[in-house]
């Protein structure tokens, strides 16, 4: 390989390459794998040809003999410097979230203060404030505990339910719900509640709340009918909607009510009640940063496919599973024929159209359990798990017959049915290794398209493919 205008492809050439920051770690990592026979994977940064460092990931397992001597390393250099920076800009993002939260506790810390003061100079209320200021503090220390457990959540629903279970102790005389809205924004979704919680509706439209159209909390107290909320019709107690917010985006409503018709929510702990809805705001974006840069690295960005990395990191370990589970494992190659000839007559904006209707098909045309990839430029990859060498035949050709129903749109006009050819091979018949079913499922589809396209052709079983080699050459 030739890099920043050199060749690297030698060991002694190129650490030279490195980052000088990433020299020791990288040597000392690649000496303990040939030393031990390990498998090697590391990240660091390798310098171009203009100065310019940027991230790879390198992974490298060892080959062994029939002694299980280790005769060739074969590995994998994967450029990752967009992950790494949209990493960086996902800790900046959540530093920032943090830092958000460590300043409303400095303000919760601040007014428990201004109380202390307070309790000094009015001795008549002594015990009755310190009272106050010990259950305040108490629920202040929930509530940071909370935040620091809503940091290591890694699904909404983990978020949820750690707000849930908290909510009765930091607002023991209160009862509520938690509603978020649905993506398209017009309904809310109540997905969870403590004490007893009494709402009429499990879902709601989003012009219901007061706190939804405002974005700024709503109080109703129990008698007033100047602004009712409608989702909350029939509450007889006073109640509480807070908006939770993240980054100026309104994702639901916090709901507490009144435990009784006779109490009274207390305005003064509106702090404590925006800053739970808060710290649940700011966890589910979280959540939902996290979510979007692993799509991000694992999906397609034309045809919203898997990309080949998400390939080749579940094949390894469904082929994986199904070893151990003794079943079956079926693998399509596909290509679009004579994908040039929409590209050259229609235009490549035409040529993006049939790549994203063939993945939409493809979608369509195989179980739930099974995954879809786009490998690269008109190549797609479909993954069988459980399925057998005569199951994957089958689907094969049903999706090539499928395929040929299509007709692609484009600006108004036909451009003409788009046909297929598919190579199928399956575990164990050609190969244990997903390198092993890649390539003989390779080998099928360049037998289709050599025979004609527009076919499915089955790999070559190792032991018959060996046998006709010699014939071939005759």
């Amino acid at each position: 390989m030739e890099y920043a205008g050199e060749k690297i492809g030698s060991l002694d050439n190129w650490p030279k390459f490195l980052h000088p920051d990433d020299v020791a770690a990288t040597l000392a990592a690649w000496e303990q794998s040939v030393r031990t026979g390990e498998s090697h994977q590391i990240e660091y940064r390798l310098r171009r040809a203009d100065g310019v460092y940027r991230w790879f990931l390198v992974r490298a397992n060892p080959m062994r003999n029939g002694k299980g001597e280790i005769i060739k390393w074969f590995g994998t250099c994967t450029d990752i410097e967009s992950q790494k920076q949209s990493l960086q800009i996902l800790e900046q993002q959540i530093l920032e979230r943090t830092m958000q939260l460590a300043d409303a506790n400095t303000q919760l810390q601040r007014e428990m203060s201004e109380k202390d003061f307070a309790r000094s100079q009015l001795d008549r209320h002594k015990d009755k404030m310190m009272g106050e200021l010990e259950k305040r503090s108490e629920r202040a220390t929930m509530l940071a505990k909370m935040g620091e457990l809503l940091q290591s959540c890694i699904t909404r629903d983990e978020v949820i339910a750690a707000a849930l279970g908290f909510a009765p102790k930091i607002f023991p005389a209160a009862r509520g719900a938690v509603a978020l809205l649905n993506a398209s924004r017009t309904l809310a979704e109540v997905i969870g509640s403590w004490t007893d919680c009494q709402l009429p509706a499990k879902e709601f439209e989003s012009n219901e709340c007061w706190a939804l159209r405002t974005g700024h909390p709503h109080l109703v107290v129990a008698g007033d009918l100047t602004s009712p909320c409608a989702h909350a019709a029939g509450v007889t107690s006073t109640y509480l909607c807070i908006p939770i917010l993240a980054q100026g985006e309104t994702l639901g409503i916090l709901h507490l009510q009144a435990a009784s018709e006779g109490t009274r929510l207390d305005s003064a702990e509106l702090s404590f009640k925006t800053t739970f809805a808060g710290q649940v705001g700011l966890s589910i974006a979280n959540i939902r940063l996290r979510e979007a840069l692993r799509t991000q690295s694992v999906r397609d960005a034309l045809t919203g496919l898997y990309n080949r990395r998400y390939l080749e990191e579940t094949l390894d370990r469904e082929v994986r599973r199904a070893s151990r589970a003794r079943q079956s494992l079926g693998i399509l190659m596909i290509d679009l024929d004579h994908f040039k000839t929409f590209n050259d007559t229609y235009g490549h904006e035409a040529g993006d159209a049939v790549l994203r209707e063939t993945g939409a098909a493809l979608i369509k045309g195989v179980r739930t359990e099974d995954f879809v990839c786009r490998l690269g430029g008109e190549e797609f990859v479909v993954v069988l798990p459980t399925a057998n060498l005569e199951v994957a035949q089958t689907r094969a050709e049903n999706l090539r017959l499928k395929m040929k129903e299509l007709t692609v749109l484009y600006q108004g006009r036909s451009m003409g049915m788009a046909t297929i050819s598919v190579g199928v091979a399956a575990l164990p018949q050609h190969g244990q290794s997903p390198k092993e079913l890649m390539a003989a499922a390779d080998a099928a589809l360049y037998e289709a398209k050599r025979g004609g396209r527009d076919r499915v052709v089955t790999a070559l079983s190792p032991a018959l493919e060996e046998a006709t080699i010699p014939a071939a050459g005759i």
